[in-house]
């Protein structure tokens, strides 16, 4: 699976963007879906994760309420839905599919995009 990861830009703090990933090659509608970030000087932290089939979705702490993930597996396409974004959310989002049917942590994803940078002006 090679996935597409899109959407990112420059915002205002407060503002919205929807980032999306597309797969190719191969379907993903069998794999959970995550979305991580990272900062300048951190580590690749999950963000939020939906499973094979939309059924159950995680949010870290510091993005609940604010961001919503969901999938579309006839388009082969997630998303990230990023609303009241906050300086804080500024990185490089990267989303992956995970080697089963959901994932949260870093080890649990085998197919990775190549990220879309994220920032957020105060």
């Amino acid at each position: 699976v090679q996935l597409q990861a899109s959407g990112g830009g420059l915002v205002q703090a407060g503002g919205s963007l929807r980032l999306s990933c597309t797969a190719s090659k191969r379907t993903f509608s069998n794999n959970g879906v995550g979305w991580f970030r990272q900062a300048p000087g951190k580590e690749r932290e999950p963000v939020a994760a939906i499973s094979w089939n939309g059924g159950i979705t995680n949010y870290s702490d510091s993005v609940k309420g604010r961001f919503t993930i969901s999938r579309n597996s006839a388009k082969n396409a997630a998303y990230l839905q990023m609303d009241s974004l906050e300086p804080e959310d500024t990185a490089v989002y990267y989303c992956a599919a995970a080697r089963g049917v959901f994932g949260w942590n870093r080890d649990q994803y085998i197919y990775w995009g190549q990220g879309t940078q994220v920032t957020v002006s105060s």
